[in-house]
């Protein structure tokens, strides 16, 4: 248990910090009600934080493969929760665009570097990274459990207040930094030569995973709806199935990882994952929800991978892989999912999610153009 502590620490922070990837979303309601934004003006300053984020990203993880920067962790943290907290504060519109940016840097920031401290205070182990993986996808789901309650009883006025997790996560993984155990951990690099061609395989494969994953994320409540009826209601039992079952899949990722290999876990998880999005999408009634959890499951099994795999792939510039696989190739989903309501627009939800099979039968196929790292 002693040995898990660091990681544990580090997955509560990532937690802390993931809530505000979340937070930009679960604040549009409110922007729209009491400041009168359009549809256009919220996704701008949603696109503030994503877009941002996933362009800066890489530069932060050059910055970390020249010099260790594990100050940058803590200080990142709170830049995204400042960035949230100030979200709220005034009336103009540029102002609130530039808090959102604001957060996310801060994010874009805490990525690279807090993925190679995990890695290495994990000792390597699949199990670890699964742990710090799903921390950000507790964080994410939290969001709105967090945000919508402060911010019904106060309106944006009370947006302040949504910087506390921010610095709970940077003053607990702190005590990680500081800890004796991960002071000598994040000192060693792996030796050997970046793979590039595999890294770049290893990172279609993510974003392909990204782009079903958050669409999955934005429209499922919708076709719940649709398939099963019920209303908001059954759309907010799918949506905790989505997240649940998904946070459920991580931690089973690191377990299969280390009996069955990464790669053939990965391969195997997303070959499960064409059928169980194929009955999600057709098959109707309450087998809907059935094949939900399964379509979570099997695509949020090989994220921890992911990670692990990026880096070995790249072990002379970890920052930039865990920038990759934890950031980049995360939020690009989000920039991708305008396409799907544009075919749902023009078709129906059916339609724009069926093409979601085959971005889950390229993620399987890819798999196969790729063989487990050789760690040196």
């Amino acid at each position: 248990m002693r040995r898990l502590r660091p990681i544990g620490l580090m997955a509560v922070g990532h937690a802390c910090v993931d809530v505000y990837q979340g937070a930009v979303p679960a604040l549009v309601p409110f922007l729209v009600a009491e400041r009168g934004l359009g549809y256009v003006a919220v996704s701008g300053i949603t696109l503030a934080a994503t877009l941002l984020s996933s362009v800066v990203q890489p530069v932060f993880g050059v910055l970390t493969d020249r010099r260790q920067l594990t100050w940058l962790i803590p200080v990142s943290m709170t830049t995204a929760g400042l960035g949230i907290a100030l979200v709220g504060i005034g009336n103009a519109y540029v102002l609130s665009w530039l808090a959102a940016a604001l957060s996310g840097l801060g994010v874009a920031a805490y990525h690279p570097e807090a993925a190679r401290m995990a890695r290495a205070v994990s000792g390597g182990s699949h199990v670890g990274m699964s742990w710090f993986s799903v921390g950000g996808n507790v964080g994410f789901a939290l969001a709105p459990v967090l945000v919508t309650p402060i911010v019904a009883v106060g309106g944006l006025s009370l947006t302040p207040v949504l910087v506390v997790p921010a610095l709970a996560g940077a003053l607990i993984t702190s005590v990680a930094i500081r800890s004796r155990r991960t002071a000598g951990a994040i000192t060693p690099e792996r030796s050997g030569r970046d793979d590039w061609p595999s890294f770049l395989r290893l990172s279609a494969i993510m974003v392909c995973r990204s782009v079903v994953f958050v669409g999955l994320g934005t429209f499922i409540a919708l076709y719940a709806g649709e398939r099963v009826g019920g209303g908001t209601t059954t759309g907010g039992i799918a949506l905790f199935i989505l997240f649940a079952a998904g946070a459920f899949g991580t931690l089973l990722g690191g377990r299969f990882a280390t009996r069955y290999g990464r790669v053939r876990t990965m391969r195997t998880s997303y070959g499960v994952a064409v059928p169980a999005i194929a009955g999600l999408v057709f098959v109707p009634g309450p087998a809907f929800f059935g094949f939900l959890a399964l379509t979570a499951i099997a695509m949020s099994i090989p994220f921890s991978l992911h990670v692990t795999l990026g880096q070995d792939f790249l072990p002379g510039r970890v920052g930039t892989a865990g920038g990759m696989t934890l950031g980049l190739a995360v939020s690009i989903g989000g920039i991708a999912t305008p396409v799907l309501g544009t075919i749902a627009e023009h078709t129906s939800l059916r339609l724009a999610l069926a093409t979601l099979i085959g971005l889950v039968l390229t993620s399987c196929l890819l798999g196969y153009a790729l063989e487990e790292p050789v760690v040196e």
